[in-house]
């Protein structure tokens, strides 16, 4: 994302308090040893899609009001637990009891489903049982700072016992989760490891979490969840993919995004890079050394994706932390000394995983993002959160449109970019970036076409589906859109009046 346009004043995005959210690990003693219970979120859904995530959701006044009612739930931990309480009877069909889980009657489940304020009453009815001393706290996390909203979640954990007691699971009355799994942590991480299914960050350093734990604990589910509970381990990386870690810098960027994303990328036990190491103040170069240190594998180089000045480091700063060669393209390498000069189609092997170079101008001349079968790291071409503009001088709208269409042909398996979330499901996005963008080239060209001259009167027209566009930011985008039909031969600009050529009249 390019930095706020000169003269551009945008107010920084209010964050309130994180919300509270509450999931579920439920476990198993299976015949291969213990499971754990993951469910594969809808493509709808709007965090974490198509991933395979614990059972959970956001705490509501009708948890906080089932507190006040049942006694079993005084307590701090009571609207969370009232909450996933509720979330299981809804999802799963479950409600646990002395004696594992049993199943809810179906009108109940149903009654619930297209109403949470019924499982309150329900329970009080007598309708079904819950017993809720077998479920543990195993940590609290609050979500990472790239994104709009912030998420406290509390997960719980509840072992069922044997597996051929715990009930067999029906998805057919909810519309979260397309398909349920159980499968050992050292399976489940494994599959991710390869990037054959896509896990959810926290449920990831969580199973991790388990798997060390049980190693302790004589593969004991109950001792390892005693265990947990009690040193209640907070997030210690934040692991996009297998090879890639996100360690967020708060940067001066444009809003709503107020961080950029710094990313390890490499073999977790070989050489790693750090890309986009924007760090500008002590605290976040600590909070990046602190993950280098954590890291099994060896730093080799920094490298810049581009030089836009929310993705480049106080060099005198970064040096102090890290004494490693700088990479970036020739172009980076104007505004910042590069030790290595990144070419497309360049291959950085970093230990057991291959990462390829590509060029990808349009947003800015250079611009770097790299890729490989965990996805791609791509840098200001898309983003998590808010938009990508096009400088008009620096930037080309008809190259970068290109090169959307290159990344989009590469098919990732995941997106990392610059500012927001992990992308869940690339070539949904990138589509839609490919998409928008040729309409509003078209819608410009249109404005012209019709007889707008003035670049203030061409941008009104062509946002006029945005009402909501900042002027100043829709005028700039509707320049570098210009820009591009002129070198295409569309339009003409002179004294500051743009006009349509003979060409593009027919």
């Amino acid at each position: 994302m390019s930095e706020v346009p000169e003269g551009v004043v945008m107010a920084a995005p209010k964050r309130g308090s994180p919300r509270p959210t509450a999931t579920m690990t439920l476990t198993r003693d299976g015949p291969d040893g213990v499971e754990v219970l993951l469910g594969l979120r809808s493509v709808t859904m709007g965090a974490f899609p198509n991933y395979w995530a614990f059972p959970g959701g956001g705490v509501s006044s009708v948890d906080r009001a089932a507190v006040e009612a049942l006694p079993q739930l005084k307590g701090s931990q009571g609207p969370s637990i009232a909450c996933i309480l509720r979330e299981m009877s809804e999802e799963l069909g479950l409600t646990p009891t002395s004696n594992g889980a049993v199943t809810l009657p179906e009108d109940a489940r149903r009654a619930i489903v297209e109403d949470k304020r019924q499982w309150l009453p329900l329970v009080q009815s007598g309708r079904f049982p819950f017993d809720i001393s077998g479920i543990r706290t195993l940590s609290h996390r609050i979500t990472p700072p790239f994104g709009p909203v912030q998420f406290d979640n509390t997960f719980l954990q509840l072992h069922l016992g044997s597996w051929e007691t715990v009930p067999a699971i029906d998805l057919e009355p909810q519309t979260e989760f397309t398909e349920v799994m159980w499968a050992t942590p050292t399976n489940i991480l494994g599959r991710w490891m390869k990037h054959e299914i896509k896990v959810a960050p926290p449920v990831v350093t969580l199973l991790m979490e388990i798997e060390r734990t049980l190693e302790r604990c004589n593969r004991d589910m109950v001792l390892a969840s005693e265990d947990i509970a009690a040193r209640l381990p907070g997030r210690r990386a934040i692991l996009f993919a297998h090879g890639v870690e996100v360690v967020p810098i708060k940067t001066a960027t444009l809003p709503p995004a107020d961080h950029t994303n710094c990313y390890l990328v490499g073999d977790p036990e070989g050489e790693f890079v750090l890309v986009d190491p924007a760090i500008r103040m002590r605290e976040d170069m600590e909070a990046l050394a602190t993950a280098v240190e954590r890291h099994r594998g060896e730093l080799a180089a920094v490298v810049f994706t581009h030089s836009h000045a929310d993705h480049l480091a106080d060099m005198s700063l970064l040096r102090e932390a890290f004494d490693v060669p700088i990479w970036g393209s020739s172009y980076t390498a104007k505004s910042v000394p590069c030790d290595r000069i990144l070419s497309d189609g360049d291959v950085l092997q970093l230990g057991r995983q291959a990462w390829q170079v590509l060029i990808t101008p349009g947003h800015h001349p250079g611009h770097v993002c790299l890729f490989s079968e965990a996805g791609l790291v791509a840098g200001d071409m898309v983003a998590g959160i808010g938009t990508i503009l096009v400088p008009p001088h620096t930037g080309n709208m008809t190259e970068y449109i290109e090169q959307l269409e290159r990344l989009k042909a590469l098919d990732p398996h995941l997106v990392f970019p610059s500012h927001g979330p992990v992308v869940a499901i690339p070539q949904r996005l990138i589509s839609h970036y490919i998409q928008h963008r040729a309409a509003r080239h078209a819608r410009v060209l249109h404005a012209v076409q019709q007889g707008k001259s003035e670049l203030a009167d061409i941008a009104v027209a062509a946002y006029a589906d945005s009402p909501d566009a900042h002027p100043a930011l829709a005028e700039d985008q509707t320049l570098s859109h210009l820009l591009a039909h002129q070198r295409e031969g569309n339009v003409i600009e002179q004294s500051g009046r743009w006009t349509v050529t003979k060409e593009a009249k027919t």
